[in-house]
């Protein structure tokens, strides 16, 4: 099912939580409106929020709610991409520049810290310990994350296994709050929040997954960022991990060279030595079993059109090209 199909079913609160951004947001600096304002018009697939509102939705949540969770989400999310393209000195980002190439790093690290501190005004809105204590310990991991990665940067002897470890807290922490916090709002079971908790944490591994694939395998039209961005960064991901463990002596020096320089001058080269390898058709087998241990999950709650949704989100996720 199309992403645009999968959205249409909670279009209405969608459209409820991109005006509640927009209103709370607001601030009495301007260069705050305008640096806010760029980031809204970059888009993005929303995937996080939308798992909140399908999530709510699917055990019956009648209240409002799920639509200031799924804003929360969002903005701790553009947080981080803030914050990373800091790190990374990105200059791309969904085909547009990225706020610290326009504005700079000092604007782009404050005006995530406002979208952070925004985010957990609204977590403290809702008056719910149990998600109040997701949120507090999730910020926390994902910020781990964050810090092992960039330890990892330019060595390319990480593991398979310090991988993972950096992705689970890096990237589907969020994914596990999105649903986990979402199933809070509601008449749940502790079965159902677990199944939850297991969905979307599986479901924002397959996500990474496919995003470091997509590095090596699209084009800057689908990814809307420069290819071998990961290797230009540094950040030795999974089809790079497998190609180096799977390649001849010689091409696995070469690897290993690119690494710890980012150098992306033999991108070419190293683009054939990961296809010849199979680390592309690996990686995305990884988040085909990710994608499906997450489909597993909803077994834990009612069938609706909602949960049939989340479970089309799971096949989204490792088949898209972008």
């Amino acid at each position: 099912m199309p992403l645009d199909s999968i959205r249409s079913l909670v279009q209405a609160d969608l459209d409820a939580a991109d005006r509640f951004i927009c209103s709370e947001l607001r601030s009495d600096i301007p260069f705050i409106n305008d640096l806010v304002d760029h980031i809204i018009k970059c888009g993005g697939k929303r995937i996080r929020p939308l798992i909140v509102l399908l999530t709510a939705r699917a055990f019956n949540h009648q209240k409002q709610q799920h639509i200031e969770l799924a804003v929360a989400i969002e903005l701790v999310h553009t947080a981080t991409l803030l914050h990373d393209d800091v790190v990374d000195n990105s200059t791309m980002r969904r085909g547009q520049e990225t706020a610290n190439k326009i504005w700079g790093n000092e604007a782009s690290v404050l005006v995530g810290d406002f979208l952070y501190s925004r985010a957990f005004e609204l977590i403290v809105k809702l008056q719910n310990l149990e998600i109040i204590n997701f949120f507090a310990k999730a910020t926390n991991i994902i910020a781990e994350g964050e810090v092992m990665q960039l330890l990892n940067c330019h060595d390319p002897e990480i593991s398979e296994a310090a991988y993972f470890e950096v992705i689970q807290r890096k990237t589907a922490k969020l994914f596990e709050i999105a649903s986990q916090a979402s199933t809070a709002l509601t008449n749940y079971t502790p079965s159902q929040l677990t199944a939850m908790q297991h969905y979307g944490n599986h479901l924002g591994i397959a996500y990474q997954l496919i995003d470091d694939a997509l590095d090596y395998s699209a084009s800057l039209e689908q990814l809307g960022k420069n290819i071998g961005n990961d290797l230009a960064e540094g950040k030795p991901t999974l089809p790079l991990i497998y190609a180096l463990r799977q390649s001849k002596t010689s091409e696995a020096a070469l690897l290993r060279e690119a690494i710890k320089t980012g150098s992306t001058q033999k991108l070419s080269e190293i683009l054939e030595i990961i296809e010849s390898t199979g680390a592309i058709k690996y990686t995305a087998s990884a988040a085909k079993y990710h994608a499906k241990q997450a489909s597993l999950a909803l077994s834990a709650i009612p069938h609706s059109p909602y949960c049939q949704a989340l479970n089309e989100l799971t096949n989204f996720v490792v088949e898209r090209a972008y």
